[in-house]
């Protein structure tokens, strides 16, 4: 996985490889699927959601350019490997899923992992943050948004950097933003396709 999909499409931050090497990726799939844990593919972790394909989850990491001190928000926990990723590159992670049977896993699977040091699980609207804990450094979100939240922004620090996938539900791309001097930057990265973000700034139904 890692020399194929990753050093080999592109992927080149060495604490992001040595992440993705180090941590156990099929702790966090369904056990049917545990086979499949290595492929180029998104898995379907259930509820309607997914695990992404190593080399997206590798290049969301890597485009939030982690020193190691940062107080990072991850929006859509999911299962929880996204969040160990980030743990292991970051200072504080606070994560957020709004399925509370998806955030009691994920919980599970970061304590059973033993990789549950430094990030704390929430359970909320993700489209919202969670601003008791802003500002964060960085904000990294799993799920495709019509537009960059305003809540979001809100609680990027500055200066501060958030990806996050954006456009229509079926047509998204990975987008960077930065905040630095009080200036708002944006700029396009790579087609992607994720689930949809849902909650106050999400998608709507006629969206």
């Amino acid at each position: 996985m890692v020399d194929e999909q990753l050093r080999g499409r592109g992927i080149r931050d060495v604490r992001v490889l040595r992440a993705m090497l180090e941590i156990p990726r099929e702790e966090f799939v369904l056990q049917e699927l545990r086979h499949q844990t290595y492929g180029d593919e998104p898995l379907r972790i259930g509820y309607g959601q997914t695990i992404s394909q190593p080399y997206i989850t590798a290049r969301m990491v890597e485009l939030l350019e982690l020193g190691g001190d940062e107080r990072l928000l991850d929006v859509g926990t999911g299962s929880g490997y996204h969040a160990a990723l980030l743990g292991a590159l970051a200072g504080e992670v606070i994560s957020i899923e709004r399925i509370p049977e998806l955030a009691a896993i994920a919980m599970d699977n970061l304590r059973r992992t033993g990789l549950d040091r430094n990030i704390t699980v929430v359970c909320g609207d993700g489209s919202l943050g969670v601003p008791d804990h802003a500002p964060f450094d960085a904000i990294s979100v799993a799920a495709a948004a019509p537009r960059i939240p305003h809540a979001l922004l809100a609680q990027l620090a500055d200066p501060g950097i958030l990806v996050i996938p954006a456009g229509t539900r079926m047509d998204q791309e990975l987008r960077v933003v930065r905040k630095r001097e009080g200036r708002v930057e944006e700029r396009g990265v790579s087609p992607c396709r994720f689930v949809p973000l849902v909650g106050s700034e999400g998608f709507k139904d006629n969206e």
